[in-house]
């Protein structure tokens, strides 16, 4: 079907907002239309300050054209927010996808639904007063938390008792915030991130692994993210392929996540300090889960025997994770990210010999494993990505 006008002007400025800037003849390739009519397009988006001119393309022989981007300067944000079991954090973007606010961070177990709600609506406030927002300004909200989030529904449905704050939280968010809000589960998230703006960006098969406190994953097949027939595809954590008997938090034994998430290397590392292993990690193990991993994986990168060897066992059940998710779904790329990711240089040995290992060698040799690049703010992008998808429309001049 023929675009609009209207939804001419989304495309162009969806394809600034992820590849920054472009060129009028760029552009008319993207999205199909000729030179004059983009050209319009750009003159009446930058008439209204959406757009503004960011310098000269390269020159390929002839004369430099003139890209064009999104104002970063437009007063206009995105408050996105990124929930995990154990913190939230909450920050301020510009349609440019700069921070405008520092990234507020609260310790919030979402295992005390009576205090996760208030927690997570009070970093949101601490991002909106830093920066003396008008919410007038802000074009909508992003939350990506773990669960079984329903998307257009607006639910997360790890929460059965329906009357709670967090199975309604685009309500319950919205009713405290009269601002548009969109939810979405924080694997999918961060694999949105990594396709619009990371390792996945010119990858048409891809997985992507949320490595925190538990295991995640995003699947992107034919350049579209794979939700499957009721939306919660992606559950790696809890793939069967712990032999420890140890419980999963799904309440069920087995599952991959008791082994290979940064919990899993947390937990391994206390238990051989409790059995008279040395290590600096003791002295900063009092602290709380978030310093704990971040201890865990400093100390790895520095050298540390201790933390190296437990990251190295949840490297190696995660690459047996990863070898199943080979055999299935073929991917062209397995991309680490999301908090773990930044320990990928200590992981990602221990992965790749439990695919040499339990991998057919003529699926396996066809990906690529690859670490991230965007580290611990992928979820945050996501989040906001999603705000920027289904509020178009609130900020496109029409005139």
């Amino acid at each position: 079907m023929e675009k609009t006008n209207y939804g001419l002007k989304e495309l162009v400025i969806s394809l600034l907002y992820y590849d920054k800037s472009y060129s009028i003849a760029d552009l008319s390739v993207l999205i199909g239309k000729s030179i004059p009519s983009t050209t319009k397009l750009i003159n009446e988006l930058a008439d209204a300050n959406i757009i503004i001119e960011d310098g000269l393309a390269p020159s390929t022989g002839g004369r430099r054209p003139l890209r064009y981007t999104i104002n970063g300067n437009l007063d206009k944000f995105i408050l996105s927010v990124a929930v995990d079991q154990h913190y939230s954090r909450a920050v301020v973007y510009n349609l440019a996808n700069q921070e405008r606010t520092p990234i507020f961070t609260i310790e919030n177990h979402l295992d005390n639904p009576e205090t996760a709600f208030p927690n997570i609506v009070n970093v949101m406030k601490q991002a909106l007063e830093h920066g003396a927002f008008d919410y007038t300004n802000i074009i909508g909200i992003g939350i990506s938390m773990p669960g079984f989030v329903d998307n257009r529904q607006g639910t997360n449905g790890s929460y059965k008792d329906k009357n709670e704050e967090l199975y309604h939280i685009k309500r319950e968010i919205e009713n405290e915030f009269k601002l548009p809000t969109f939810i979405e589960n924080d694997s999918t998230a961060i694999a949105i991130a990594e396709q619009n703006f990371g390792k996945a960006k010119d990858t048409s098969h891809s997985l992507i692994i949320n490595i925190g406190w538990g295991v995640g994953l995003g699947i992107i097949v034919d350049n579209k993210l794979f939700r499957g027939y009721s939306g919660y595809a992606g559950e790696f954590s809890h793939i069967p392929l712990s032999d420890s008997g140890k419980l999963c938090s799904c309440g069920k034994k087995g599952c991959l996540e008791v082994e290979a998430s940064l919990s899993a290397a947390v937990e391994f590392a206390e238990e051989q300090l409790e059995n008279g292993d040395k290590s600096p990690l003791k002295e900063f193990f009092q602290q709380d889960q978030l310093e704990k991993s971040e201890t865990l994986i400093k100390s790895a990168l520095n050298g540390d025997q201790l933390a190296i060897y437990s990251l190295n066992k949840s490297g190696y059940m995660l690459g047996k994770g990863i070898a199943t998710l080979i055999h299935i779904m073929n991917p062209q790329k397995v991309i680490l990210s999301g908090r773990g990711s930044r320990a990928g240089q200590i992981l990602m040995p221990q992965i790749q010999t439990a695919i040499n290992e339990f991998c057919i060698p003529k699926i396996a040799q066809k990906t690529t494993i690859e670490v991230s690049e965007l580290k611990n703010n992928a979820q945050l992008i996501g989040s906001a990505c999603i705000v920027l998808e289904y509020s178009l429309p609130q900020f496109v001049n029409l005139n």
